[in-house]
């Protein structure tokens, strides 16, 4: 078996592996990206890209659906399944193309196609098509990414009819009927763009809430609008899951009742394990956590002192693509300049989701800033009268602001409602920047905009922040 011996092996070619790689080779050209392929990244492929590509074409159906309401008469909408699909694939080809296009400045010395598992610590065994490699590495930067988890017994009773997001995306036309499971970020878009689609879908959900909200008093906000929004199946516990033909029949149970339904496949979006269980951890010498993923330092993305860096969705922390990026430039630079571990800051938290109405949380969420015994105000606005949100037909949902009592600065916000992916960047740099309430009211605010309902909750922030508690609300939170 050939060996090679390099200073830096990056394991995976991802968002998270490609970022390490160009960071490591400020420091030394010894460098070598493993993946075992198909190459293009899962946010062109399976993720970011084709699921807006399909909800794109899902809000252009649900607008022309409910023109009437502002007077405009819309005879017939008809949804062409083949041609959503084929938009949907060319579209997300071209997105995969730009990210090989960016892979071309990799030298072919410095990509190994095959699968990397450890056989002892720093030393890997690549098999790939064209033979097994042993690779001797000074570092590595673990970023193998992840991927969908399914229960087995599922696949065992489903077969072909158990599909998960990666599946979609290769759809020649729509189906009929798809019953999602999972009320996540994944299970509430791709349930309600198919349902805008004219796909008869069912989410069901094990959770009260929908989305990743953690205000409570948000969350309940969210699932009144989803509820109205698509159907969905709140605090279900799944009875039975079985194949009829080339059916899905599914058996639930709610707070309601119980309930059965048959359905062409079920949607699968129940989670995403880390691609870790493959890679011969155990022979790696490092300390792996209760889900199997090495100990690390989110801050460098080094694990517990050995020369191995892990970054991207391999960590299990934060499955974001920009997140990835970042981290993957830390453990790459970290791991080209070791010894010199440097711990760099992180940005500020933002995560977006593409529902309608829109999911947004920037910063420090509720939940984390009671787990923290921060002591912290909040400021309130709802979008159901906010003039502009009124103007557009979208006066749904609401916003919620955080800021420590002590300094006044922004900590964090949540919020479901128009146009959260725009208000939860503008809250996320205010955040980063340290910024206090009256730093962010001072700014300019156009009539008649959404952020107006941004300054509505920042003013009502500033009420609470400049009221004086009694004893008994003295505490951290609210």
């Amino acid at each position: 078996m050939p060996t090679r011996q390099v200073d830096v092996a990056i394991l995976g070619a991802g968002t998270a592996g490609l970022s390490a790689y160009r960071a490591a080779r400020m420091h030394t050209e010894r460098v070598l990206l493993v993946d075992p392929g198909p190459l293009g990244t899962t946010c062109a492929r399976v993720g970011c890209m084709p699921s807006k590509l399909l909800i794109a074409a899902a809000d252009v159906a649900h607008e022309a659906r409910h023109a009437a309401r502002f007077g405009i008469a819309v005879s017939e909408v008809r949804v062409d399944g083949e041609r959503v699909m084929a938009r949907v694939k060319s579209e997300r080809d071209r997105f995969v193309d730009f990210v090989l296009e960016g892979m071309r400045d990799i030298e072919p010395q410095q990509l190994l196609v095959g699968r990397a598992r450890f056989t002892a610590p720093r030393v890997l065994q690549v098999e790939g098509p064209g033979g097994d490699v042993r690779v001797q590495a000074e570092r590595i930067v673990i970023a193998t990414g992840s991927r969908p988890d399914t229960p087995a017994a599922w696949r065992a009773a489903l077969g072909e009819r158990l599909i998960v997001n990666d599946d979609v995306f290769e759809w020649q036309t729509l189906p009929r009927s798809v019953a999602v499971v999972g009320s996540g970020v994944i299970g509430l878009e791709l349930a309600q763009a198919l349902h805008r689609l004219g796909v008869r879908v069912r989410l069901i959900g094990r959770s009260r809430f929908v989305g990743p909200l953690t205000d409570p008093a948000l969350a309940l906000v969210a699932a009144r609008a989803f509820e109205a929004a698509l159907p969905i199946e709140r605090e279900a516990e799944l009875i039975d899951v079985r194949r009829a033909g080339d059916e899905v029949l599914l058996h639930w149970r709610t707070p309601a009742g119980e309930q059965c339904e048959r359905f062409d496949f079920l949607l699968a979006a129940t989670g995403r394990r880390p691609n870790v269980d493959a890679l011969g951890l155990e022979h790696s010498g490092l300390t792996l956590d209760s889900n199997g993923v090495p100990l690390h330092d989110t801050q460098s993305a080094q694990v517990a002192g050995a020369p191995v860096f892990i970054a991207g969705d391999a960590t299990d922390e934060r499955p974001l693509l920009h997140e990835a990026a970042d981290a993957g430039h830390i453990a790459g630079d970290n791991a080209g300049r070791f010894p010199a571990v440097v711990r760099q800051r992180r940005r500020t938290p933002l995560a977006i989701v593409f529902s309608e109405p829109q999911i947004a949380l920037a910063g420090q969420t509720h939940r984390e800033l009671g787990a923290a015994g921060v002591a912290f105000a909040t400021g309130r606005a709802s979008f159901e009268n906010q003039g502009r949100s009124r103007v557009i037909g979208r006066n749904v949902g609401a916003l919620h602001v955080y800021a420590e009592r002590k300094t006044r600065r922004l900590l964090g916000a949540e919020m479901v409602g128009p146009a959260a992916e725009h208000l939860g960047h503008l809250l996320a740099w205010s955040i980063g920047r340290g910024d206090t309430v009256d730093d962010v009211l001072a700014q300019p605010f156009y009539h008649p905009v959404i952020e107006e309902g941004l300054r509505t909750a920042l003013r009502d922030l500033r009420g609470a922040l400049d009221h004086d508690p009694p004893c008994d609300e003295c505490r951290p939170g609210e």
